[in-house]
């Protein structure tokens, strides 16, 4: 063996230092934590009139997230939610939902609801709490969800509105036994990396 070859299986210190700087450039690229919706995400709503349960969906609504269950400090979700696309299988209730007692559309196109503030709540559960921005009031408003990661995470969650904080249903719509104040929101947004 000459004495200005090296052992095999060992690298040069410059080769071993670039190779460490390389790795720890990448490792943030592979636990990245930045999501956007894709297909196969719904939005449901859920009420009573006289009695009677009904279900409407938002369809067309986006949603942006940033979320690593290590690193909750850093979390941020945005739901923009077109109020126009509400559908509950009834022309006359959906032309009415539409309208100036309910959501206004004519005036208030969207909703948003946005949030920085995440627990943890055991598990793979957790809360988002955020505000609703909705006819014009941003109020506080919890989502709880379950978070399943993977190449496609979805994130299953659910939360109350009162719609009265909200102005939804004013007037002769704001007697509670007709319509209850608190309207059911659930909701299953798969994700793909932004």
């Amino acid at each position: 063996m000459s004495s200005d070859s090296k052992p095999r299986g060992f690298a040069s210190p410059a080769l071993t230092a670039a190779a460490l700087v390389a790795m720890m450039a990448a490792a943030p690229a592979a636990i990245a934590a930045d999501y956007v919706q894709a297909p196969g995400s719904t939005l449901v709503f859920a009420s009573k009139y006289d009695g009677e349960v009904f279900t409407g969906r938002f369809a067309g609504f986006t949603t942006t997230l940033s979320f690593d269950p290590a690193q909750l400090a850093n979390a941020k979700l945005d739901v923009v939610i077109p109020l126009t696309s509400a559908k509950t299988g009834n022309d006359d209730r959906d032309s009415t939902l539409a309208g100036s007692d309910f959501f206004n559309v004519a005036k208030f196109a969207q909703a948003r609801y946005t949030a920085s503030k995440f627990r943890a709540l055991g598990g793979d559960q957790y809360a988002a709490d955020g505000t609703l921005s909705l006819r014009g009031v941003s109020k506080p408003v919890t989502l709880t969800f379950t978070w399943a990661p993977g190449a496609q995470p979805v994130l299953t969650g659910k939360a109350t509105v009162k719609r009265l904080e909200f102005g939804v249903g004013g007037g002769d719509w704001a007697d509670t036994k007709t319509i209850p104040d608190e309207v059911a929101i659930s909701t299953k947004v798969v994700f793909k990396p932004k």
